[in-house]
């Protein structure tokens, strides 16, 4: 029997979250302690592809191809720099997907069945991670089609919880019409600084109204986490010690404490 991965999508359709960030360091962070990972880079803007390493001009597969049907999954997968960590690319084709797809009965489905037929070929990764485009559209809805869960990264800001709102309001469209199984498995607090009234007001604001759907681990503003992309690498790959790679590894434990609680449900 093939074990089927558990497939987590990265989403908020609010830019400038660290929502990338949160993928590409959740994954590696998993990696570390012995996860096979896939990470499947759905935003045309490709910074997750290019966070982990893989250079625009080295993507001669991508995301694109699995969405049109040219590739099955393992034909697009490539090697990161992260033992046990895989990425699918994303490329500028993506913006043009849409419109190739958009009059096919299963628009919404693409990622989902591409997905399965990998488990059913034998294809083993215990997660997959899909990072998704800041907006609502095709890309999204095939990710949260494809998904177990949606993990949500919330800038500690002033119109947090209104795009809170929205994203919850998106994922209960789509639990009552294309994936009913689909949960928030969290709500990750980003770029915090404790010095900042309205940040800890926020904080305070998130767990009251969403309790225990919020991790404990809060992601703090760190200069070493925005300069490693530019370097081609997850923080925790660019500087293990500083205070935003030591949260991403705490927010791995978390992850996976609540996955295995699920699973044992």
């Amino acid at each position: 029997m093939n074990i089927r991965p558990r497939i987590i999508t990265v989403a908020n359709q609010k830019g400038g979250v660290g929502k990338t960030t949160t993928a590409i360091n959740l994954a590696t962070a998993l990696a570390a302690i012995g996860e096979k990972v896939l990470v499947i880079d759905l935003d045309p803007q490709g910074n997750a592809s290019t966070g982990l390493g893989i250079d625009r001009r080295d993507r001669p597969v991508s995301s694109y191809d699995v969405l049109t049907g040219e590739l099955n999954i393992e034909q697009a997968v490539m090697a990161t720099a992260v033992p046990g960590l895989f990425l699918i690319p994303s490329t500028m084709d993506l913006l043009g997907v849409e419109m190739e797809i958009a009059s096919q009965p299963d628009r919404v489905l693409k990622l989902r069945n591409a997905l399965r037929a990998a488990t059913a070929r034998g294809v083993g990764f215990s997660y997959v991670l899909i990072d998704c485009p800041p907006s609502l559209n095709l890309l999204t809805l095939n990710s949260m089609a494809a998904a177990d869960s949606v993990l949500v990264p919330l800038q500690c800001e002033f119109f947090a919880l209104e795009g809170l709102s929205q994203l919850l309001e998106t994922v209960n469209q789509v639990r009552g019409s294309i994936n009913p199984d689909l949960i928030i498995q969290g709500i990750v607090l980003t770029m915090y600084d404790g010095r900042n009234n309205l940040a800890n007001q926020v904080v305070d604001d998130v767990r009251a109204h969403m309790g225990e759907k919020v991790y404990e681990t809060v992601i703090p503003r760190n200069v070493r986490i925005s300069e490693a992309p530019s370097y081609g690498k997850p923080a925790i790959l660019y500087d293990l010690k500083c205070s935003g790679s030591q949260a991403y590894l705490q927010l791995a434990s978390e992850v996976i404490r609540r996955e295995r609680k699920l699973r044992a449900a």
